[in-house]
């Protein structure tokens, strides 16, 4: 592990660390305009959402760190505060990026990036049409963090309408995850798919409450099979299995384990260590526990 003192780092440098450690980054696609109307349609990958109540986006379009110059973005919602953030999918990740050129000011990108501009309801800025989910906001706040080069400005959003594509919906009317097919920004020139082969879910712990690593038997916790996001999903169950259950699933689920490996009880324990791996995997969190626990009641 080496330690950087930031200070020590030349900004371009810094600025690498920083993207290539914090990442995936979702993409606010800022469609702005000027005084005097003009479009202006950028990426900027420091961005998330803060708030549902009032419903806050914040991005940041930072100033140059070769020149120190700032982002037409930036000077039209000084402006005129008001912005739509689209959302970009895969679909129109070529247009987008092509969108970040160092276009001069004035210059619609739009046009340059081929993208539909479609009139917003509330605001003076266009949506982008192709975007499966546009967020039609006014400009509460816009925060300097610095005056020199790198330094970014926050713009702080409030959501006024969502537009959203009716094609990504589910069922019950919510943004399904599948369909959306969401890309992120990673360091250097790569970027992030969120599609089936990416994407993997965990429980949030809401409504329960996990035992914790605390509660996991000492040589489960030192396992040379089980990783620590296996430990994880252990520490989550809300009651550790009774002896009982553990003797009768022993019986019937492992019985021909215990038979085989009676004299070999290293491999025993590795051998049930892997099979719980396994149900781990699968999603099977009591059988884990059961097929772990049944060694220690031998």
């Amino acid at each position: 592990m080496i330690s950087i003192d930031p200070k020590d780092l030349p900004v371009p440098k810094l600025h690498q660390y920083l993207l290539g450690a914090v990442g995936p980054r979702p993409i606010a696609f800022a469609s702005t305009v000027d005084a005097e109307g003009k479009r202006n349609l950028a990426p900027f990958s420091f961005f998330n959402v803060f708030s549902a109540n009032p419903p806050i986006l914040i991005f940041s379009p930072a100033r140059s760190g070769r020149n120190n110059t700032t982002k037409d973005t930036y000077e039209n919602v000084k402006e005129v505060p008001e912005c739509v953030i689209n959302i970009v999918n895969y679909q129109i990740v070529e247009q987008m990026s092509l969108s970040s050129s160092p276009y001069a000011r004035g210059v619609d990108e739009f046009i340059k990036s081929g993208l539909t501009p479609i009139s917003s309801d509330l605001v003076r800025p266009d949506r982008v049409a192709e975007s499966p989910v546009q967020f039609e906001c006014k400009v509460n706040e816009i925060i300097a963090l610095g005056t020199e080069g790198g330094a970014g400005n926050l713009v702080i959003c409030e959501v006024l309408k969502i537009h959203i594509d009716p094609a990504i919906l589910d069922a019950e009317n919510m943004i399904d995850q599948h369909k959306i097919d969401l890309v992120a920004r990673m360091g250097g020139n790569w970027y992030c798919r969120a599609n089936e082969h990416a994407m993997f879910e965990i429980a949030k712990p809401i409504a329960t409450i996990g035992v914790g690593f605390d509660a996991i038997p000492e040589d489960i916790r030192s396992s040379s099979v089980l990783s620590g996001n296996d430990l994880g999903r252990l520490a989550g169950i809300e009651e550790i299995p009774n002896e009982t259950d553990v003797n009768e699933y022993k019986l019937i689920e492992l019985s021909d384990y215990f038979v085989t490996l009676e004299d070999e009880p290293a491999r025993l324990e590795m051998q049930l260590h892997e099979i719980a791996k396994g149900l781990l995997a699968e999603g099977r969190l009591e059988e884990a526990w059961k097929t772990l626990l049944a060694f220690n009641n031998q």
